[in-house]
């Protein structure tokens, strides 16, 4: 009999990989979608081999219901407001669907599926300003509403854990991207720009603080070592990430300089609306553990990853 799993935040990137890998691997795929949202974007391919269930994080008694009828042998809560800029502008929300939904899901599961194997993606933000590399056992120092509410769910994922000896993982994962990435995150908006001024459809790209680093993988090598979380004898928390940081600028001059374009007569920095009330420097992932324990090694480098999402992008934009 087929594994059964549930994926939260299946339309997004990371959800569409990790169900691609998943049916590849013989699971029968469930996924969570909120009703009047046009969820299937990146998994419009995948509808005829999926399952799909109405809801979200933000009220408890459907994930009840979802979670009685399923009872999933893997939960994989990929779901949530994950934009750091944005949850500036929307803390609230963020915090009661980021946060407190994670709380939702983990008692729906507790009373409803208590044998499932959970995990709950965590992420660098997390760390904010607190030296780097970063590892399993770095402070937590968030420095958005977004990474604030990412501590609560994690620090509540571990106390379910402890508390209730449920299997859950959490997985911190750094910074990862792809073709399928949201247009207001500054890697696909870089990417489509660079696609679009290529092509003579766009004049100018206008960003934030350029001189942030982070540690930036591909999405799809990532889904790959959630689903090595819990296949683990013992539950734990992983950090995940590449071990090299790039920053904004590097990122931008990548894609253009791929396009052969000269990216200073093009871009435009600082811009008040793209600049966040607090910043977070750099991030940069100590990932001996997940190596260690996991046996996982990210396969994507910077340069590909930019290459595959400007490639796309120019396809997209023709």
């Amino acid at each position: 009999m087929d594994k059964k799993v549930f994926i939260t935040g299946i339309d997004g990137q990371d959800g569409s990989f990790l169900t691609e890998l998943l049916l590849s691997k013989g699971y029968e795929v469930h996924g969570l979608v909120r009703r009047g949202v046009n969820p299937f974007v990146n998994i419009n391919h995948l509808l005829d081999k999926i399952q799909l269930h109405y809801g979200d994080l933000a009220t408890e008694n459907q994930l009840c219901v979802v979670l009685n009828e399923i009872k999933p042998d893997e939960i994989y809560n990929l779901a949530g407001q994950s934009d750091v800029r944005i949850s500036f502008d929307t803390p609230e929300y963020t915090g009661d669907v980021t946060g407190l939904g994670v709380t939702r899901l983990l008692e729906a599961a507790r009373i409803f599926s208590p044998k499932s194997k959970i995990y709950q993606a965590s992420s660098s933000e997390m760390f904010g300003d607190a030296p780097p590399p970063q590892n399993e056992k770095t402070p937590l120092k968030a420095r958005s509403p977004y990474g604030a509410a990412k501590i609560y769910a994690h620090n509540i994922s571990v106390n379910y854990r402890e508390s209730y000896k449920m299997f859950i993982c959490c997985g911190i994962l750094f910074n990862h991207e792809s073709e399928r990435r949201g247009l207001n995150f500054v890697t696909r908006k870089i990417s489509n720009a660079a696609a679009r001024i290529k092509l003579g459809k766009q004049d100018i790209l206008e960003l934030g603080n350029m001189n942030s680093f982070r540690d930036w993988g591909h999405s799809r090598d990532y889904v790959e070592a959630m689903w090595m979380m819990l296949q683990q004898n013992k539950p734990d928390d992983y950090v995940i990430g590449t071990g090299v940081a790039h920053s904004v600028k590097d990122f931008v001059v990548a894609a253009f300089e791929y396009l052969d374009l000269d990216w200073q007569k093009y871009v435009k920095s600082d811009t008040p609306k793209d600049m966040r009330p607090s910043e977070v420097n750099l991030l940069l992932a100590d990932v001996r553990k997940a190596k260690q324990k996991l046996g996982w090694i990210p396969k994507i480098k910077f340069k590909e990853l930019v290459k595959i999402m400007v490639d796309n992008d120019l396809e997209l934009n023709k």
